[in-house]
């Protein structure tokens, strides 16, 4: 049965058989297409395995008045991911999940920023809906596992527990957006392209004669295709015009002493009278620490750095340069509900310190440093104080290259 028989059903497909020969060497996978590439390529190498391979496209947003119409519309990405099923024979169908999207990661993040906060709704995306509703619907077509294009590998311990690790293409390693997942969600996933490197895959899928083998990469929002981010928050938050204050780097706030763990981790405490106006912005809640662009404030000697924001007050603060005190801290805490362990056995107790690689933002360079906990909770320590850590951010640790454990910033 091939797509083209097999489109928008939602969760039935009663017709595909339920009986699997073999669960460990041949299994029913059903493969995230989301258009894209990488997920091409992932069925592709499923298929080529000898599984029995489902292509699913998740649509989770119906609004296209804060898409990019050109670029990437769900629409479009829907049509390439039916015509690389098509291609390699497998069924396809269209998952509609746009009211849990809404529900689970629009509404979060129009929480996170109305309250000054710098979310991830990729992280959450992956936690919420590609490994839970994506995962159980993949379950009710008696599927044994799910696949999606993430460029990151898993194994398992002697013990049997799942590790998850970075991509083998450091340049495209996606395993940070997936540091939420639990155990159970990891045993369902694979990953088919983990191993592979971009400019390998892109010859494969040529070689494959694949319709998205050129297709460029997205960059839009998980799943809705690229999103106008002020335009997408606009809906609901309102422009607000406030201050920009600046805050010079002299200032007796930061040469204070800050010898505790809490005092590290905590931000600076600003206020109007520590600085001068230098601009007015269009919403606190638009904007996030480290943020150079988007000020439309001239006339210094290098570019500003928003150092905090203050949604009660409606107040920017920034800072002259990219070595602004401001900008920089070495340690961030995580609250004791928030701490999620992707590796339950590397759990710390109270008082118990350990040495990890620390990332809170894709992309990242690894950082030195280690983990302690609290009884109030995790800290992360920086070997080097890090620029630009927003509350809200997903920080993570890595051992080697498995990604141990996450948590967002307090």
């Amino acid at each position: 049965m091939v797509a083209s028989q097999l489109v928008k059903t939602g969760l039935a497909i009663s017709c595909i058989s339920s009986t699997n020969t073999n669960v460990h060497l041949h299994m029913r996978i059903v493969v995230g297409l989301s258009g894209g590439v990488d997920s091409s390529v992932a069925a592709l190498k499923l298929v080529e395995q000898g599984h029995e391979v489902i292509g699913m496209f998740m649509r989770n947003w119906h609004d296209e008045s804060v898409t990019i119409s050109d670029e990437c519309p769900w629409i479009d990405d829907s049509n390439d991911a039916m015509l690389v099923a098509d291609q390699l024979g497998i069924p396809f169908q269209v998952i509609d999940l746009s009211a849990e999207y809404k529900e689970r990661i629009v509404e979060y993040m129009f929480a996170e920023y109305e309250a000054g906060r710098t979310p991830n709704p990729d992280v959450l995306c992956n936690r919420e809906i590609k490994f839970d509703l994506f995962l159980k619907a993949a379950l009710k077509l008696g599927a044994d596992a799910v696949a999606t294009g993430h460029y990151c590998r898993k194994d398992q311990t002697a013990s049997g527990e799942h590790r998850l690790l970075a991509g083998a293409d450091s340049n495209k390693d996606q395993s940070y957006f997936l540091c939420q997942l639990t155990q159970d969600q990891l045993s369902k996933a694979i990953f088919p392209i983990g191993e592979l490197e971009k400019p390998d895959l892109r010859v494969i899928a040529k070689d494959a004669g694949l319709p998205t083998a050129d297709k460029k990469d997205s960059q839009g929002l998980c799943f809705i295709g690229k999103v106008r981010l002020p335009d997408f928050l606009q809906q609901q938050l309102k422009v607000k015009v406030g201050d920009i204050i600046e805050i010079p780097a002299e200032y007796e706030i930061f040469s204070k002493s800050r010898e505790s763990l809490e005092e590290r981790a905590e931000a600076y405490d600003y206020n109007p009278e520590m600085g001068a106006k230098v601009g007015e912005h269009q919403g606190a809640h638009f904007y996030t620490i480290g943020q150079r662009k988007g000020l439309n404030v001239g006339g210094k000697p290098e570019p500003l750095f928003i150092i905090g924001t203050d949604v009660k007050t409606n107040t920017i603060y920034v800072g002259c340069g990219d070595t602004h005190p401001g900008l920089l801290r070495d340690a961030i805490f995580v609250q004791n509900d928030e701490i999620h362990w992707v590796q339950p056995s590397r759990e710390l107790n109270i008082g118990e310190s350990r040495e990890y690689s620390l990332r809170f933002r894709y992309r990242q360079p690894l950082q030195s440093g280690r983990i302690e906990k609290t009884e109030s909770g995790l800290f992360l320590l920086f070997d080097t104080p890090q620029k630009g850590i927003a509350s809200g951010q997903f920080a993570t640790w890595y051992d080697g290259e498995a990604l141990v454990g996450s948590g967002p910033i307090a």
